[in-house]
């Protein structure tokens, strides 16, 4: 027997989704993370899906549903010193896209993640890997303090996403 493989309806099990607008500082730090961290699983099939999301904000949904776990990579305004690096998971995740303010760019986190749980479409497992930033300012890039974390916000994230691998692709027993 065959079974037949359709590409057009596979959704990868983990989104690894990189948010912010690259030109406005340091909230470009979500595509350049993403496109990093994809180097890191360019052999790992179907697995992982790798997606630049820009500041498409809520039209970004339809790449969240049917997910079994998300990681976001973005600049967190968490009120720490410029470039900490952080790791929200469970429900800090919530409180987090629930008590930030949106932002001037479609972009948001914060909507996202909370439109994609009020629709049902938010899995159990969801990550925001997040630097703070330092400046927002137009067209300047990444600041000193972003780019000197960039290597440590990498670690973090492939930490989550082989951790996820691992957990998925094991056995559930009943």
């Amino acid at each position: 027997m065959t079974l037949a493989y359709d590409h057009a309806h596979y959704t990868a099990p983990i989104l690894v989704l990189g948010l912010g607008n690259p030109e406005s500082g340091d909230d470009g730090l979500g595509p350049v993370l993403v496109k990093e961290l994809a180097k890191q699983y360019r052999y790992i099939g179907g697995f992982v899906e790798f997606v630049d999301g820009g500041t498409q904000g809520l039209a970004l949904l339809s790449s969240v549903a049917g997910r079994q776990a998300i990681v976001v990579l973005d600049a967190v305004s968490a009120g720490g010193r410029p470039g900490t690096v952080s790791v929200l998971t469970g429900s800090d995740v919530l409180r987090y896209a629930t008590s930030h303010p949106s932002s001037s760019f479609e972009g948001n986190v914060g909507e996202l993640l909370a439109t994609a749980a009020y629709l049902g479409d938010l899995p159990d497992r969801c990550y925001i890997v997040g630097v703070e930033p330092g400046s927002l300012a137009g067209g300047a890039g990444l600041s000193e303090d972003v780019r000197r974390s960039l290597q440590p916000a990498l670690v973090q994230a492939q930490d989550v996403v082989d951790r996820l691998l691992v957990e998925l692709a094991e056995p559930v027993t009943a």
